[in-house]
């Protein structure tokens, strides 16, 4: 590979790819960079390998923004939500500085090792809502940046957060957090909890609603007394604790 055609590389990357931004063979291949020569570039040191088929560039440091855009780009539905989206939003209670982030999409995948290392995150595919809920539904850029990846939005980030309690969420921490979540959109909460597959997080977010005393508790309330049954829902929890949820 002669010499001269290293600035001509740089020079189209660079003017394709923003610094700070990973890349794989597909992004690539739409400039004529075919697998063997990304190959030899990455032998060459002209480009950092991260993973099978990602790249980027020498002395560059990733940003977790374009991170989570180049995940979003091969997961549908991909977002971050629950705990991670309440944070973002100003809905927070004592967060760690370096809490692992919390990723949710439509499919099973697995976070690549190279995003675990720079970013500690969970992923889930465990949506609480039905395939009724209209796609992307409560899902927006944060507002500072308008292009970044969807975010879920505070109402729909609170279910998500309760359908994690006893899995990966305490349940004393996720009160606190609901307990700031004082400004609620009703009409948006409503919808999703007609839209929401589970028992859990309807009786959850209606029940603490009330005892915490939230604005929007009362609607809420009245619009899931049809649908909340007659009887108690009881679990027992990962850490062997007994959830039991009024009707």
């Amino acid at each position: 590979m002669a010499l001269t055609e290293r600035p001509k590389l740089n020079y189209r990357l660079q003017t394709t790819f923003p610094r700070g931004t990973p890349f794989d063979h597909q992004d690539l291949t739409k400039l004529g960079i075919s697998s063997a020569l990304a190959h030899h570039y990455s032998k060459s040191g002209w480009l950092v390998r991260l993973g099978r088929g990602v790249f980027m560039f020498p002395n560059d440091t990733l940003r977790q923004e374009d991170c989570l855009k180049f995940l979003a780009r091969r997961v549908p539905g991909f977002h971050a939500g629950g705990k991670t989206a309440l944070g973002w939003r100003g809905i927070r209670h004592n967060l760690p500085a370096r809490e692992p982030l919390s990723l949710w999409g439509d499919r099973k995948a697995r976070l690549p090792a190279w995003f675990q290392k720079l970013f500690p995150a969970r992923y889930t595919a465990r949506n609480p809502f039905s395939a009724t809920l209209p796609k992307n539904f409560g899902l927006q850029p944060l507002p500072e940046t308008p292009d970044g990846g969807l975010v879920s939005v505070p109402e729909r980030a609170l279910l998500e957060m309760l359908s994690e309690v006893g899995v990966h969420q305490g349940i004393e921490e996720a009160r606190n957090i609901m307990e700031g979540a004082r400004a609620l959109r009703p009409e948006m909460l409503m919808t999703l909890l007609k839209h929401c597959r589970r028992v859990k997080v309807v009786r959850l977010c209606v029940g603490w609603a009330e005892e915490l005393n939230l604005p929007w508790a009362a609607a809420i309330k009245k619009a899931q007394k049809k649908r909340s049954g007659k009887s108690r829902w009881t679990s027992r929890l990962k850490d062997g604790t007994i959830l039991v949820l009024k009707p």
